[in-house]
């Protein structure tokens, strides 16, 4: 067997887009040629892949990913966000944002309430919105 190494989605020469012409079997040596498409996910950068395998394993909870990225939830939010566009979908309403603030808001202090975080974690969470 041969090593199998990440797929560039991107020209090392030129730096535009890759086609893909040709896909292999390696269990039966079978290979279609043609002009396949990646989808929307080989337009991410690693970093932002990285970033949707971390939300994907947190069951897209904004907190646990703040935990485990050891980031403020602006920069979660903002990274989302990023993600959202360079997917080529539009980004995000403000009101939509303000809708998500207040959504985090109430979770900070449904969060303080049952005594899942302190008073002065649920203070620094919620100054960290304002930043």
């Amino acid at each position: 067997m041969y090593e199998i190494y990440p797929v560039p989605s991107k020209c090392p020469v030129c730096g535009e887009a890759m086609a893909i012409t040709r896909l292999h079997c390696p269990h039966c040596a079978v290979s279609v040629e043609g002009h396949f498409a990646w989808g929307r996910l080989a337009r991410l950068t690693p970093e932002q892949l990285n970033f949707v395998e971390v939300y994907l394993r947190c069951d897209g909870k904004m907190k646990r990913v703040e935990e485990e990225l050891g980031v403020s939830y602006p920069t979660v939010r903002n990274w989302l966000n990023e993600i959202i566009v360079a997917l080529g979908y539009e980004a995000p309403r403000p009101e939509a944002a303000e809708e998500t603030t207040s959504e985090r808001r109430r979770q900070v202090l449904d969060d303080l309430a049952t005594g899942r975080i302190t008073s002065s974690q649920a203070i620094e969470l919620l100054r960290g919105e304002n930043s």
